[in-house]
């Protein structure tokens, strides 16, 4: 009489508790740019160390910085109101850029002509320096707070264009068959299919705008001095008058404000489609 096969038993599988990865997940995501940060200011302190005695005052220790820069609290207010002119003209600039780029876009994945007829002006107004253009626009428009505006859409535009069409006209050819069975209209196939397959791409493209609309809004400052000073129009100021500390303090609040616009822009493209669209990196 033979006896039923014996079935080994299931090697036992050790198990992290789950606080104890969590800790390790952040420890991941934390550790590498506080290590970055560390050198960066080592490097910084290196540098001002190496430099020629005369011309240290150019390269300001980071506690220098900070302490007049952050501390003071009538440079910190100043710098503040300028952060506040510098990112509302950002703010502004990109939703026009929004509103522009994605009817650009629209437009252009509908109709191969309107592509042909419009994509070669994008790209000469992306490959024209902004520095030749803005003193067109002060010429044109004004010093004032518009003129900043515009050269925020200028700088920021072609880069949402060019991923929102890349987006739209990415969608899955089979789906687009399937809507040609339903002989579905242009409107169904746009909202049904295009734009929802097109989101990562205009996300994409929206990060990167955000981005150079903080740069284009702190540029414009440099030539837009009527009203009220930005970042861009204090750091020329100060740098003029030696204040480096104080420049290095308003350069790392144009810094911090490119920042947030890029992690505001992540975070609000998972709460869109983060949950059925996820970036995979090789090797996990």
């Amino acid at each position: 009489m033979s006896g039923a096969p014996t079935v080994p038993s299931a090697l036992p599988v050790e198990r992290t508790p789950r606080g104890q990865g969590k800790v390790a997940s952040i420890v991941k995501q934390v550790l590498p740019p506080v290590v970055v940060f560390a050198l960066f200011l080592g490097a910084w302190v290196a540098f001002h160390y190496l430099l020629a005695e005369e011309k240290r005052i150019t390269v300001p220790l980071p506690w220098d910085v900070v302490s007049v820069g952050f501390f003071e609290s009538e440079n910190l207010t100043r710098a503040l109101d300028g952060l506040w002119l510098s990112g509302k003209g950002a703010i502004v600039g990109l939703f026009i850029t929004i509103i522009v780029g994605m009817a650009f876009a629209i437009a252009m994945s509908q109709a191969k002509w309107v592509e042909r007829a419009l994509l070669p002006y994008a790209i000469a107004l992306q490959t024209t320096p902004i520095l030749a253009l803005v003193p067109i626009v002060g010429v044109v428009i004004g010093f004032d707070f518009p003129s900043r505006v515009l050269v925020v859409v200028l700088i920021s535009v072609f880069p949402f264009i060019s991923n929102a069409l890349f987006g739209l006209l990415t969608a899955d050819q089979s789906q687009h068959d399937l809507l040609t069975l339903h002989k579905a209209n242009r409107w169904t196939r746009l909202t049904k299919l295009q734009l929802p397959a097109a989101l990562p791409a205009i996300f994409t493209g929206l990060r990167v705008a955000a981005v150079m609309a903080v740069v284009g809004a702190v540029v414009g400052d440099f030539f837009f001095t009527q009203g009220d000073p930005g970042l861009g129009q204090m750091i020329n100021l100060d740098a003029s008058q030696l204040q480096y500390e104080r420049m290095y303090a308003e350069v790392i609040l144009a810094m911090g404000l490119g920042l947030i616009a890029y992690v505001g822009v992540g975070l609000l493209e998972r709460r869109v489609i983060g949950r059925w669209h996820n970036a995979v990196r090789p090797g996990g």
